[in-house]
């Protein structure tokens, strides 16, 4: 920290004013012209809207306190230390605070203060089910305060720094939209036979035709898992344990294992003649988040399925678990596989629709294998530049976090634009800030003790 900043306590130059929720029961309180702010609003780096609106009587009659432009809004609770710079008059509830300065500071630097702050309160928060931050605890955290004029060139060159960053982002995120877009295009033709023409003009004494047939009548099997979860997800210590897939393990061409369950022997049992799922068979999401996510088996040893899942074994002598695979994920198989849905909550594809998704068959295996091959080779190209992108975006994050951190230990100023600072008329060092709310204090006290008399 630099010799002329001084490090203080956020109580010492904010006050932080609660909010409160109008009662639901009276509906004269709510649907008013008034923005009302809860957690689920502070999203972004402004707010500029509410999902909820309450009226001047519902204002009135609760806790909650209206904040102005330009104010800045801290969640304490769910989202403890997400600050958000405020752009209209509203009202917030019991989750968010309203900072209110009490020395002469720059609005904006108070914000990245906040921002730069967001870990330290973290870590004083607590709760079982919500995690909040106590006000006491929030006040009793220290930052580092500069002069005035380092405060407004430090948020000059966070912003210019941050504006460059999110250029950067948003051409990452547009490269990554494009991808996904090209590795549609790339499943599409696969399945119109655009990407085996030329091999099939390689070929001799080749059938040309293809046919649709619906994929009950060439599997072998169609059964999706237990459709009852077990007393126990755990065997007994020292037992073989049978890994328990769900929704939530699969995912698009891999299976997610970090939250795998077991179950035990008998509970496997009780299904394996139902869902008996091989080294290779097509696992399929049929209900839940993750609906029409679909991959291959990777274990070798028996598992259980939750009815989540559904297991498609083809028969071998007419298709392949990839074929099968890259079919349900081209825009042509997934609209087949799931534009009947049911639920409203909860998107669910039906066993019978599974087994009555009619699917396009090149006449020979070796056609199929050409063109997994063909998607593969193209796709994988397109998964290694998606990591690639993955990991610039992690740097970006990365890197935003480091600039903050440069910014309040007083080095992403050069010396010249120091220099520059302690030419601004209004510069003096940071204690001086601090040391004219403490004679406020003290002139308020001396007022107080005198009237007492």
């Amino acid at each position: 920290m630099r010799e002329d900043w001084v490090e203080t306590e956020l109580g010492n130059v904010c006050d932080f004013v609660g909010g409160g929720t109008p009662s639901k029961n009276k509906s004269s309180y709510w649907n008013g012209d008034i923005p009302w702010a809860s957690i689920k609003d502070i999203k972004g780096g402004y707010l500029t809207d509410t999902k909820d609106y309450i009226t001047e009587k519902g204002l009135k009659n609760s806790a909650a306190n209206l904040a102005q432009p330009e104010e800045i809004i801290l969640a304490t609770r769910i989202n403890p230390g997400k600050p958000i710079r405020n752009k209209i008059r509203a009202a917030i509830n019991q989750d968010l605070k309203i900072v209110k300065p009490r020395i002469d500071i720059d609005n904006k630097f108070l914000y990245y203060t906040f921002l730069n702050l967001k870990g330290k309160i973290l870590k004083v928060s607590s709760g079982t089910t919500v995690l909040g931050v106590n006000l006491n605890n929030l006040r009793d955290i220290t930052f580092p305060l500069a002069p005035l004029p380092e405060q407004r060139a430090i948020v000059s060159k966070i912003e210019k720094l941050f504006s460059d960053l999110d250029n950067g982002i948003a051409n990452l995120k547009t490269a990554k939209t494009k991808l996904d877009i090209y590795r549609q295009a790339v499943l599409k033709k696969a399945f119109e036979g655009e990407l085996t023409k030329e091999w099939r003009e390689k070929q001799t004494g080749l059938s040309k035709g293809w046919n649709w047939v619906k994929l009950g009548e060439v599997c072998e099997k169609v059964q999706d898992g237990s459709h009852f979860s077990p007393k126990k997800k755990y065997a007994e210590k020292g037992a073989y344990q049978y890994p328990y897939v769900t929704s939530k393990n699969i995912r698009n061409n891999h299976m997610d294992l970090f939250n795998i369950e077991y179950v035990d022997y008998d509970f496997h049992e009780s299904i394996y003649n139902r869902c008996d799922p091989k080294f290779g068979d097509v696992l399929l999401t049929k209900d839940g988040v993750n609906t029409g996510n679909v991959t291959l088996n990777i274990f070798k040893e028996p598992i259980s399925l939750l009815s989540s899942v559904c297991m498609i074994r083809p028969n071998k002598e007419t298709l392949t678990s990839s074929y099968i695979k890259y079919y349900i994920q081209s825009p042509t198989g997934f609209k087949e596989m799931t534009g009947q849905m049911t639920g409203t909550a909860i998107k669910r594809i039906i066993l019978k629709k599974v087994k009555n998704t009619e699917i396009p068959i090149p006449p020979t295996l070796d056609e199929q294998t050409a063109i997994v091959s063909a998607i593969e080779s193209r796709l994988s190209l397109c998964d290694k530049l998606a990591d690639s992108i993955d990991q610039s975006l992690e740097k970006a994050e990365a890197l935003r976090q480091s600039i903050l951190k440069k910014a309040f230990a007083g080095q992403l100023l050069s010396e010249a634009e120091l220099a520059a600072c302690r030419r601004e008329p209004d510069w003096e060092p940071a204690h001086k800030l601090l040391e004219r709310i403490q004679k406020g204090k003290s002139g308020r006290s001396a007022k107080k003790q005198e009237k007492n008399k």
